[in-house]
Parts: structure tokens; C-alpha cells; sequence
């Protein structure tokens, strides 16, 4: 895996959740690309980082480096995440006549509370792909 592909697929991620990236963006966007390529080569002990990240683990990578880049975010400029929408969330999947229905602005979580779920959850998505590509160190 290449760091510039890596870099181009988290702007490409951030998007999709309603976030613009900013120039001010670009240099921790690269940081935490670098420091979540580092993470996946470390737990799978892989010796040359990031050219031995398999495809298999791109989206892993990506999506660590997201959660780790909005957990940035949320410290230092939470004025920041306002764009972001984690109101919506489904609530109920019907597959005959096909029904979805929305949990807008249901439930007790804060806003906060749903950006530290989301966050948790993109830092934690993979860990059996993780482990699937695991190799012993010798």
C-alpha cells in the first residue's frame, strides 16, 4: 500500500460523512495516515511499513486513521465536527414492500456521546482482519 493512496481514501472517507477537508487539515491527515499505517504493520509485525499492508487490510487502515484524525478533531477544534450528521441512525429494516425507518433525534445520547461511539467504532473496525494477517515475530 502506497501513503498517497491511503491519504487520497481518507479525504475520499471524510467526505462521505459530510466533512470538507481544509489545507489545515492536510498535514494531520498525513500524520495519522503515517501513525495508523505504523499501527496495522506493528500488530501484524510487518517489516516493511506501508509497502507490506495488504489490499485486504486498506479499508482497516483507513478507517483507523479517520477515527484517530476526528478524535484529533474533537480535542483541538470540535467547532469543527458541526458538519458531520449523527442524527441519523436506522432504527427499523423492513424487506417486504421494503420499510426503512430513521431514529432521528430519538434516543438520550448527546451529540457528543454519538461522535465518541462513531469514534470508537472506526477505531476498532478490523480486528479479526487484523487477525487474520497477523504474523509471528521471530
Amino acid at each position: 500500500m502506497v501513503l498517497e493512496d491511503l491519504i487520497r481514501l481518507i479525504g475520499l472517507r471524510l467526505q462521505m460523512f459530510g466533512y470538507t477537508v481544509t489545507e489545515e487539515d492536510k498535514s494531520t491527515i498525513e500524520y495519522q495516515a503515517e501513525k495508523a499505517a505504523q499501527y496495522v504493520c506493528n500488530y501484524c509485525n510487518f517489516k516493511k511499513c506501508p509497502d507490506d499492508i495488504p489490499g485486504a487490510l486498506k479499508f482497516v487502515t483507513v478507517d483507523y486513521a479517520i477515527g484517530e484524525f476526528l478524535e484529533h478533531k474533537k480535542t483541538f477544534a470540535p467547532n469543527a465536527l458541526s458538519m458531520l450528521n449523527l442524527d441519523m441512525a436506522v432504527k427499523q429494516i423492513q424487506e417486504g414492500d421494503t420499510n426503512i425507518a430513521f431514529a432521528v433525534g430519538e434516543g438520550s445520547k448527546t451529540g457528543e456521546q454519538r461522535l465518541d461511539i462513531f469514534i470508537n467504532y472506526l477505531k476498532s473496525y478490523g480486528k479479526t482482519e487484523l487477525m487474520r494477517h497477523r504474523r509471528i515475530k521471530w
